[in-house]
């Protein structure tokens, strides 16, 4: 399973972010091969609008299965749950992907079941 994560640089030692649609990448842990692997946002990050559906669609096309972020808006939230990408919060954890990647694989974190602004949808 494929597990992406929003953060400011690339590989597992990167810092989360906790924007979706404007992140600057996704990092892509694969847990069938363990490996790690990093996607640019870039074409979102200055998007006037629509930059979480943008984010969404390329996030589909990676295989994908779970994200793990800070909130989800209400329109990427629809894109996210039609692509059946379930979404995880890591709430206060300010840290590294591979250290918000562990919190998930321990059952630490939150699903997030509603779309909301920073701290809601959790």
């Amino acid at each position: 399973m494929k597990i992406a994560i929003t953060a400011h640089g690339e590989g597992g030692q990167a810092a989360v972010d906790s924007r979706f649609g404007r992140t600057d990448y996704f990092v892509l842990y694969d847990q069938e091969t363990d490996t790690w692997d990093s996607l640019p946002n870039t074409q979102n990050l200055e998007a006037a609008h629509g930059a979480g559906i943008q984010a969404g669609q390329s996030l589909a096309k990676t295989g994908a299965k779970v994200l793990i972020t800070g909130h989800v808006g209400p329109k990427a939230f629809k894109v996210l749950q039609a692509a059946e990408i379930a979404m995880y919060s890591f709430g206060d954890i300010n840290s590294t992907a591979e250290d918000v990647l562990s919190a998930f694989l321990a059952g630490k974190l939150s699903a997030i079941d509603n779309p909301g602004a920073m701290g809601y949808g959790k």
